[in-house]
């Protein structure tokens, strides 16, 4: 099938662009036998491969080793009326089960109180991703921290399949949250859940007057180094828009090869330099699909998908382009999405 047609002048670069940094043949690569290539040997518990089993196997993507999730925590993170005025239906917690369902998502990642209204009519039908912790902007002067909202053990009494948290990684507090969700996935592995980890950087040293490094190649991509250091199954990170953020800001450690052979300035080959942070793809790497612009949601969503699909990628975690548009329009933007993971001519770069 085709991802998106006609191609645009970009889309048609990416289809066509050949990696020359990290090579695809030292990568651990998504496909059907992802589970038993990367986690069999590792020190997860069965309980855990089954929970594992169950997201790359539910939805349209199921058994393809790549993954279609709907995020939505963003009336935690964003505040309510932010996130739901565009579209009212989603203040009800259960019209965004149904969107997952519908958009044939391999799991759905939201809210202690969400699932807890609604655990006992769908526990059963999709994958619950719980996430633990949370960034409330009610605080006054705003404040960036990421806060436990509820247990571990709640999530596992909601039927959760997986728990997920937030990193604010170069933040003041984030010592302290890496040891607390560091604390939280090992709880969540010895009850049988699988764990997704935000990796997100936050410091406003990271942007400067000329560019934004919080989506720099070299702070994500340590970021996602930390995150699998800890036990996290699948990192989520932002889609990497340019590089040398160590150097600009002057702090860390670098080598050459960083910035000269390991990564260039494609965003495919950016976006490789994340996976290779992800021990070479053993722990798979999931792209958020970014804020909703309206009219081009859906180039974008397909844009970045494809980046992530050809640099080794496994997937798109992707809620304001979907749930903030009509319900149908919501799920053909999540098919879209799939639809690119679906087409066996888009390779790896």
């Amino acid at each position: 099938m085709a991802a998106v047609a006609p191609h645009s002048a970009e889309i048609e670069a990416l289809l066509q662009h050949t990696c020359t940094t990290i090579p695809q043949s030292q990568l651990h690569v998504p496909g059907p036998d992802f589970i038993d290539r990367s986690f069999v040997g590792s020190s997860r518990p069965p309980q855990v491969l089954r929970s594992l089993g169950q997201l790359y196997n539910t939805g349209r993507l199921a058994g393809t080793g790549y993954m279609s999730i709907l995020p939505v925590d963003q009336g935690i993170e964003h505040t309510a009326g932010a996130s739901f005025g565009p579209n009212p239906m989603y203040f009800d917690p259960e019209n965004i089960i149904k969107l997952a369902l519908e958009g044939g998502c391999n799991a759905v990642a939201t809210t202690f109180g969400t699932f807890g209204a609604v655990a006992r009519k769908y526990a059963h039908k999709i994958p619950f991703l719980v996430k633990i912790n949370h960034n409330e902007l009610l605080t006054y002067p705003n404040k960036f921290d990421q806060i436990m909202f509820g247990s571990v053990q709640e999530a596992w009494n909601l039927g959760a399949t997986a728990v997920g948290a937030t990193i604010y990684f170069g933040s003041e507090e984030s010592g302290r949250q890496l040891q607390e969700v560091a604390a939280a996935f090992a709880r969540a592995h010895e009850l049988g859940m699988a764990t997704v980890l935000w990796c997100y950087t936050r410091n406003n040293a990271f942007k400067t007057a000329d560019k934004d490094y919080h989506v720099s190649a070299d702070l994500t991509g340590q970021a996602n180094h930390l995150g699998v250091t800890i036990g996290a199954d699948i990192i989520k990170q932002k889609l990497p828009e340019n590089n040398g953020g160590f150097a600009a800001i002057k702090f860390g450690k670098t080598h050459k090869a960083m910035y000269e052979t390991l990564a260039a300035d494609n965003p495919i080959d950016l976006t490789r330099y994340q996976v290779a942070n992800c021990y070479m793809g053993r722990i798979g790497l999931i792209n958020s699909g970014g804020e909703s612009k309206g009219a081009t949601d859906r180039d974008e969503a397909v844009r970045t998908a494809i980046i992530n699909k050809r640099a080794g990628g496994q997937g798109l975690i992707s809620g304001r382009k979907a749930f903030q548009r009509p319900f149908a329009e919501g799920v053909e933007l999540l098919h879209a999405i799939q639809d690119v993971y679906l087409d066996q001519s888009i390779t790896l770069a």
